[in-house]
């Protein structure tokens, strides 16, 4: 390619769609150091601050989603996808992309739209089993489609997909310390089995819940330890609640966030989480033996689709939301004492394990900017 290499990448909103999005830049400067990667996400939300912070530039749409609740408030929302798609419209003008990805999330429909208007070629990336509306939209409009999960076809035209896998984050894998050491690394006894709740970075409610109604089961499992990320919402009021205890729990760690996840998972011999696809895809490429929690309030009810189509492999165990209070501490106590479903749930989530995603994708991104260069 004579000229530099020149990418826009659009979406985000949560980090389901920004770690994919970060992990498919890196992929494309590795192979090509001198491209110019421009990202395009929704002001206010996640990926204006993560972005930057992966070392790229970011620029902000003012999109949001529709307001179901309150119709009235969708005339302003009407306006703003008007001025999207015209800043979109700018953007392209004058970075003059190559090729354009999208991820899903609400800046990536103006931004793809208006890049596959003016001849730019599209590539889009469904991280979910149940493909999201936005993505559903821009299909049309894409060359190619990268998805990780079977039977996207009901979805998408069959002919534009690849089955690639989800990119993960890339520190979880290239982790080199060990269970010992990761268990230390909490203050915790590497002697014993360790239970990890996480709720994605805000924290999910139902996990919390299930945790604070059962704090006797906690402190009754000796020869257990738990790791607690509650996320930064949820965090104080627990606290607060631990504290009015008459004697504290010693099995237990509590933070609100967790920085080095690929120690957290190292600890772990058995994970309690919620179902986003980011997640699903790092539990598959360790092998980690999972409950899955999915989320209830999300489009499409996709992330219990996303467990299911593990949980009918016997890749993962599962838990309804509304089930969870009752039922969660219960089976994982269970699980984690039962060395065969660890050893079989471990076995079978591997298989599902597609590694090299990032670069599979940043193959095909080069593959499409050559081909309109050669136009």
């Amino acid at each position: 390619m004579s000229e530099r290499l020149r990418v826009i990448i659009s979406g985000g909103g949560t980090g389901g769609h920004i770690f994919p999005a970060v992990s498919i830049a890196n992929a494309i400067r590795a192979k090509y150091p001198d491209a110019e990667i421009l990202f395009v996400g929704a002001l206010g939300r996640m990926e204006m601050q993560r972005v930057p912070a992966a070392g790229y530039e970011i620029k902000g749409l003012p999109i949001c989603g529709f307001d179901r609740k309150n119709p009235l408030k969708n005339i302003k929302v009407l306006y703003k996808i008007w001025k999207s798609q015209h800043m979109a419209k700018q953007i392209i003008r004058q970075f003059r992309p190559m090729v354009a990805v999208g991820v899903g999330g609400y800046a990536s429909g103006p931004t793809l739209n208006k890049a596959a208007a003016m001849g730019v070629p599209c590539l889009i990336q469904e991280q979910n089993s149940y493909a999201g509306v936005t993505n559903k939209l821009l299909a049309k409009k894409a060359e190619k489609i990268c998805v990780a999960y079977d039977g996207m076809e009901r979805f998408f035209p069959a002919e534009k997909i690849i089955k690639t896998g989800n990119p993960v984050r890339q520190a979880l894998l290239e982790t080199t310390i060990s269970r010992e050491d990761a268990i230390r690394s909490f203050g915790l006894d590497p002697q014993r089995k360790t239970i990890l709740l996480v709720g994605g970075s805000l924290g999910a409610r139902t996990v919390n819940e299930s945790i604070l109604q059962h704090l006797d089961m906690v402190r009754q499992s000796e020869d257990l330890q738990f790791i607690w990320q509650t996320g930064k919402y949820y965090y104080a009021d627990i606290k607060a609640q631990l504290s009015c205890l008459e004697t504290p729990i010693t099995n237990l760690v509590v933070t609100d966030f967790i920085s080095d996840m690929g120690a957290a998972y190292k600890a772990a011999d058995l994970v309690i989480s919620r179902a986003g696809a980011s997640s699903i895809s790092e539990f598959c490429l360790i092998g980690k033996p999972v409950v899955l929690v999915p989320s209830p309030n999300v489009a499409e009810d996709h992330q219990t689709k996303n467990a299911l189509a593990l949980v009918n492999v016997d890749a993962a165990l599962y838990v309804k939301d509304a089930d969870a209070p009752a039922q969660l501490l219960e089976l994982a106590i269970r699980t984690v004492h039962d060395e065969q479903k660890l050893a079989s749930l471990h076995t079978n989530i591997l298989k599902l394990a597609l590694p090299d995603s990032a670069d599979i994708i940043a193959d095909e991104v080069i593959k499409l900017a050559h081909s309109h260069t050669s136009h």
